[in-house]
């Protein structure tokens, strides 16, 4: 490899998907492999750390064999591992951090720890260079922020959310409506089909912060539905599923363009499981409209869930910033951004 090449080996496993992905210069991906769970947590209706834990340890070497015979590359050619080390679920992200750590001691390479959450930004990188300062609505099964980045790798959450999670409402309405775990993807095809003729509650949509809340809605939307049950009322899913998206999408939309307005940026990033929603990909387009000086940077779709390429992303960031771990590094499942400023 050349002196200008920065090849990462990066791995990902905090939740229910092992991956791993050699990633040259942070932009692009040169091989990944990702074996999913999805299946197997689905007749539980949700991930059960201990199955994921035990599918990371059976699918991580597979995984790691993999982009090495697709990319033809060895470890002579690395620059760096990089590994998610929070947050998430600390026996999934334990299988992890072995095998990256393994791997950096017996090739001597520079081990880069990774906060799950910078790498769901960073995956923005596979779509445009990145320009600062910027603010990044980050929207996922356990997260819902607004992050203000001034510059490379440098991170404010500026707004958060007070219960649930965006990614985590849509799991909980979809089990409602006989949906499948993970549900994000088959609510929004079901919402294209209906109307929002429920008008359901945004709250926290008018007051004067970035804060997000969505526990009201999912009781709201629950409360329909069963109400319904009883007297026996037939209600059109597909017209509970835009009227809940539709609530979803006003209020990140609302929070943003807030921001947008208070924050002067270069870019606004889309990025985590939730920001493939067309809904909300589709109005953000519209909203970014008003603010001709700021482009809009979304995720690739193939790139928005988890994935060991944003972590590669991310790690070459870090990388280039000296930003080292050591053997001793140990998991994080409650790892929030170091620098996060108090409120």
């Amino acid at each position: 490899m050349s002196e200008e090449e920065t090849i990462i080996l990066a791995f990902e496993s905090s939740c229910d998907e092992t991956s791993v992905a050699l990633v040259k210069n942070g932009a692009e991906v040169l091989a990944q492999s990702t074996a999913t769970q999805i299946k197997s947590h689905q007749r539980f209706g949700g991930v059960v750390p201990e199955v994921a834990s035990r599918h990371h340890i059976e699918q991580i070497i597979g995984c790691l064999d993999d982009v090495f015979q697709a990319s033809g590359l060895s470890y002579a050619d690395l620059s760096a591992v990089a590994v998610t080390y929070g947050p998430g679920l600390v026996g999934a992200l334990l299988v992890g951090l072995s095998a990256a750590k393994a791997v950096a001691f017996a090739h001597n390479l520079p081990l880069v720890p990774v906060n799950h959450m910078a790498g769901h930004i960073y995956a923005a990188r596979y779509t445009a260079p990145l320009q600062f300062p910027a603010l990044a609505l980050l929207v996922s099964g356990g997260h819902t922020e607004l992050v203000y980045l001034e510059k490379e790798n440098d991170f404010k959450i500026i707004g958060e959310t007070r219960d649930d999670a965006c990614g985590e409402a849509f799991d909980k309405i979809g089990r409602v409506l006989g949906i499948n775990y993970p549900a994000g993807k088959a609510v929004d095809e079901l919402a294209r089909r209906g109307k929002d003729t429920f008008h359901f509650p945004r709250a926290m949509e008018k007051e004067d912060n970035y804060d997000f809340s969505f526990s009201g809605l999912k009781s709201a939307f629950i409360n329909t539905v069963h109400h319904a049950d009883q007297v026996h009322e037939e209600l059109s899913s597909a017209d509970l599923a835009a009227s809940f998206q539709q609530s979803v999408i006003d209020v990140l939309a609302q929070k943003t363009v807030r921001a947008l307005h208070n924050y002067p940026v270069n870019q606004l990033i889309l990025a985590g499981g939730v920001a493939a929603n067309s809904g909300l990909r589709a109005r953000l387009n519209e909203e970014i409209a008003a603010f001709p000086q700021v482009d809009l940077v979304k995720a690739p779709l193939q790139y928005c869930g988890d994935n060991a390429a944003m972590i590669g992303a991310a790690g070459y960031v870090a990388f280039k910033h000296a930003t080292f771990g050591d053997l001793s590094l140990n998991a994080d499942p409650s790892l929030e951004f170091d620098w996060l400023a108090a409120k």
